[in-house]
């Protein structure tokens, strides 16, 4: 393992960011994390070999914590059948991943996520996806899986037994934490979002009714894994989106949290159904989606309905970073900043500013050593260019990776 540089070389704020630091029970070995981003390295929804020497890679550059990317709580909350779920019949490819990771010496975070109400896992126990209301799939529409159905009442206390279960399972298993995701326009989002959430019930309506599923969930896993352990979240600052979450909702959605008991809140952005270029920023992922994607229909559709959906961002440095100091501003809990940051220069300005601990996401894809790189380096820059050639790659066969290596 790389030593660390000295203090005369790298300055107090890059010292602190490469140094031991604690979340709750757990102590990492810096403050730095892999974000989560599904791999596509669980086929039929199975974590072997090439999920291991990936997470396995990235230890070994010297991560403080990676994370596993969308540990589904259920089947029924799988996006599509190669995503892994929950469940005791990957309990010896999970704990073998583990070990491996535990022995290289990063820890590691699990994704705790359902899609809701889109979906075009066709292996579904039931006839149809479930979000807070009835209406378009529009994942599944290529796969002949036109609607979701509105959940009842017993749905979404099914639901949150789910994450209750999943959580139990991920700390058996050997998880050090979870992350919920409660962003992007998942599961717990589409409840969350007025764009998405219509009900007229305690779910629905105002923020705190729209809340009121992921408070349940957040209490639940707590319960499921006890006090010391590390739970953290990821929200959405913005959904980027008419009549969606916007950055204000954002403080208030954090106070909650925070008030909730979690450990740490992730500000990350955007809406993978609506408006996914506004977590990225950089190259447009149109075309490199057209390119990637072998499913005639679902072509089409992008070609129709891409130059609304995909927006040009220009990418630069700490994107989020104004609007995620004021939910710093809002909180006791630890803040970990996604969004943006490859550079040096950026993990210093994000410890100056109060951020407890960094999520990486394309940078570890193209520089997986990055943390002892960067230890060594006082003026380190990350190689990625951020073309985003990389996000079409989520349903590759090789798995999520670089294009330019």
């Amino acid at each position: 393992m790389n030593e660390i540089a000295s203090d005369s070389d790298l300055s107090a704020e890059l010292s602190r960011c490469f140094s031991p630091a604690k979340l709750n029970g757990l102590t990492l070995k810096n403050r730095l994390i892999k974000a989560g981003t599904f791999e596509n390295m669980t086929p039929a929804g199975i974590p072997g070999e090439l999920l291991q020497n990936f997470h396995g890679k990235l230890a070994d550059g010297g991560i403080g914590m990676t994370t596993l990317g969308y540990c589904a709580v259920e089947n029924n909350g799988r996006i599509n059948e190669n995503m892994q779920f929950m469940n005791e019949g990957i309990r010896p490819q999970l704990t073998a991943l583990m070990d491996n990771l535990h022995q290289r010496g990063t820890k590691v975070s699990g994704q705790m996520g359902h899609c809701g109400g889109f979906s075009k896992n066709k292996k579904l126990s039931r006839r149809r996806p479930m979000g807070p209301n009835f209406g378009l799939n529009a994942l599944g529409v290529a796969n002949g899986m036109f609607f979701c159905d509105a959940m009842k009442i017993s749905d979404i206390d099914n639901m949150v037994q789910a994450y209750y279960d999943a959580a139990v399972f991920m700390k058996s298993v050997g998880f050090d934490a979870v992350e919920i995701h409660f962003g992007h326009g998942y599961g717990l989002c589409q409840f969350i979002s007025p764009k998405t959430n219509k009900r007229k019930d305690e779910y629905g309506g105002s923020l705190n009714n729209r809340m009121r599923l992921s408070m349940r969930v957040l209490d639940a896993v707590r319960r499921a894994v006890g006090d010391e352990y590390p739970i953290i979240g990821k929200i959405s600052l913005t959904e980027g989106v008419k009549g969606g979450l916007h950055y204000d909702d954002a403080i208030e959605i954090g106070k909650m949290l925070d008030k909730g008991g979690i450990d740490g809140i992730i500000t990350s952005g955007g809406t993978s159904t609506m408006n996914p270029m506004i977590m990225f920023r950089g190259d447009n992922i149109l075309q490199p989606m057209l390119k990637a994607e072998k499913n005639q229909i679902m072509k089409i559709i992008l070609r129709l309905a891409g130059p609304s959906m995909f927006h040009d961002y220009p990418y630069k440095e700490i994107y989020f970073l104004e609007h995620a100091k004021r939910v710093r501003e809002a909180v006791q809990c630890n803040m970990i900043y996604v969004g943006g940051a490859s550079t040096n220069d950026s993990f210093a300005t994000l410890m100056r500013e109060g951020f407890d601990f960094i999520q990486l996401g394309r940078s570890l894809l193209s520089n997986w050593d990055l943390p002892n790189q960067a230890s060594q380096n006082p003026s380190y820059k990350s190689s990625c260019t951020h073309c985003n050639e990389c996000v079409a790659t989520i349903e590759s066969p090789n798995g999520i990776h670089c294009t330019r290596l």
